[in-house]
């Protein structure tokens, strides 16, 4: 956050499924081979996940979009006052806007830095390559580091 105001986005009123629609297409419009939407258990749209071609072959890469963790950041700015956030940001329906709208803007960044030359698909992306069916990088890492400190 910025100070004196909320989340980036945080007054987006674009439905979570428009805008993963629109994610949809910024990847198609890169050339991905397959892309797909995730859903919660509520049938909310929670992430995606594509293929695309990589230096090694092609890779699965999966993009959580994490609305607890917006509706946390929301509350926060709302209880500090001053943001601009007010009692109809925090919701759990709008943290979802508002999560999705954030991870578009950051995909589209990737996808910009690609096109510019600033880094290869593989690099920029590196944390959301499904190393496994059940693992991203970034969570191999994440459970690698928790088992090193427990040794």
């Amino acid at each position: 956050m910025t100070s004196g105001s909320g989340p980036k986005n945080y007054t987006t009123v674009v439905d979570a499924a428009k805008t993963a629609a629109e994610c949809m297409a910024l990847l198609a419009r890169h050339h991905a081979r397959q892309v797909s939407i995730d859903y919660d258990d509520e049938g909310e749209p929670s992430g995606l996940s594509f293929v695309m071609a990589t230096p090694w072959g092609p890779r699965q890469f999966a993009l959580p979009v994490s609305a607890d963790g917006t509706l946390k950041r929301l509350r926060e700015a709302y209880d500090k006052g001053g943001t601009g956030v007010q009692s109809r940001h925090v919701t759990r329906q709008h943290a979802r806007r508002v999560a999705w709208r954030v991870r578009k803007d950051w995909l589209d960044a990737q996808l910009a830095m690609i096109d510019a030359g600033q880094g290869e698909l593989a690099e920029v992306m590196l944390p959301w390559v499904r190393v496994d069916p059940r693992h991203t990088m970034w969570e191999a890492y994440q459970e690698h580091e928790l088992r090193a400190l427990e040794q």
